[in-house]
């Protein structure tokens, strides 16, 4: 008989223990990285963060493969910078609520749409979808076309913070992360989140259970697309600026690449992806390797593939389990 058999509750406490302490020594980090590093490089993590956090709740606990993610990180985009370009007394807080509200209207729609099929099937809908979006974003006037939309103001949040100040914009980026993080922290650990994953291991006995599972599966998406427009409206506040690359089909290849890498199912996992694909995007732009960045990305994913099945933070949490109990 195992300790886990014997001691039950005790080791759950224990679990639980341990991953509050490594939040909040994720938390103490974030808090005065600033101080350390170039505060809009951290946004930029954050917001890649985010984005690939709210694809993962899809794919990592439904097992939906949508490849068309970039719409609603873009439509959060495009819509912020609208609202805040066009009516002056618009405060950040509400043109970037403007810009979700939008994106999780349009997952509404694709969702609507696309979890009607399985598969491949629905990868290719959200993707056909997803680019009749960004032609939408191409010919409108209010885009910029392929120049994109400049001149995005920050404004004063709540009226009264300048977020010209790039650490206090920092530090509102961190909390709308945070809860966004929190946010689909809380619903995998529900009892939602755990309809969720018998739909992900086992579609026809979650529908014998008596449970709606489209009906599952589109609040799932619902929600996942309105995440990803909050990282997109995040970050045009951030950038001050809008463009077609968050609307393309690239990104949302990519945010596929940071979910792998870091870890599919895991919360941490798109976190330390993501990560770890800005930071190479950081430092090879820049150098006489920037013009092989896909050949270079494309290698870590074949053998992050091959060599770590489940991710990085997945490996690391498999070997901890084995060897550290």
């Amino acid at each position: 008989m195992t300790t886990s058999t014997l001691y039950p509750d005790t080791l759950q406490r224990t679990r639980q223990r341990r991953q509050l302490q490594l939040g909040l020594a994720l938390l103490a980090i974030a808090l005065v990285a600033p101080f350390v590093a170039y505060p809009i490089f951290l946004m930029k993590i954050l917001c890649f963060a985010l984005f690939a956090c709210a694809f993962n709740l899809l794919l990592g606990y439904v097992g939906l493969l949508s490849f068309g993610h970039a719409a609603f990180l873009g439509t959060g985009g495009y819509i912020t910078g609208f609202l805040l370009t066009r009516y002056s007394g618009l405060t950040p807080e509400l043109g970037i609520l403007g810009g979700t509200a939008a994106a999780t209207l349009l997952g509404l729609l694709f969702g609507l749409l696309a979890i009607r099929r399985q598969g491949i099937y629905f990868a290719m809908i959200t993707l056909a979808l997803a680019q009749m979006t960004f032609f939408i974003y191409l010919q409108a006037p209010f885009t910029g076309g392929e120049n994109g939309m400049h001149g995005v103001p920050r404004g004063k949040l709540l009226g009264l913070i300048d977020l010209k100040n790039d650490l206090a914009m920092y530090y509102f980026v961190l909390a709308i992360c945070l809860s966004g993080y929190l946010l689909i922290r809380r619903t995998v650990n529900s009892p939602f989140g755990q309809v969720l994953r018998a739909i992900r291991e086992n579609e026809p006995r979650a529908i014998s259970l008596g449970y709606n599972v489209a009906a599952y599966k589109l609040l799932a998406f619902v929600i996942s697309a309105g995440i990803a427009g909050l990282a997109g409206a995040t970050k045009t506040v951030v950038f001050q600026f809008a463009s077609l690359t968050d609307a393309h089909w690239h990104m949302s290849g990519e945010v596929i690449l940071m979910t792998l890498l870091g870890g599919v199912g895991t919360l941490l996992g798109p976190v330390v992806g993501s990560s770890l694909v800005v930071w190479l995007h950081h430092a090879l732009g820049s150098s006489v390797l920037g013009s092989w960045m896909g050949a270079i990305l494309g290698t870590i994913f074949v053998l992050c593939v091959l060599l770590f099945r489940d991710g990085l933070v997945g490996y690391v949490q498999k070997f901890v389990r084995r060897n550290l109990r």
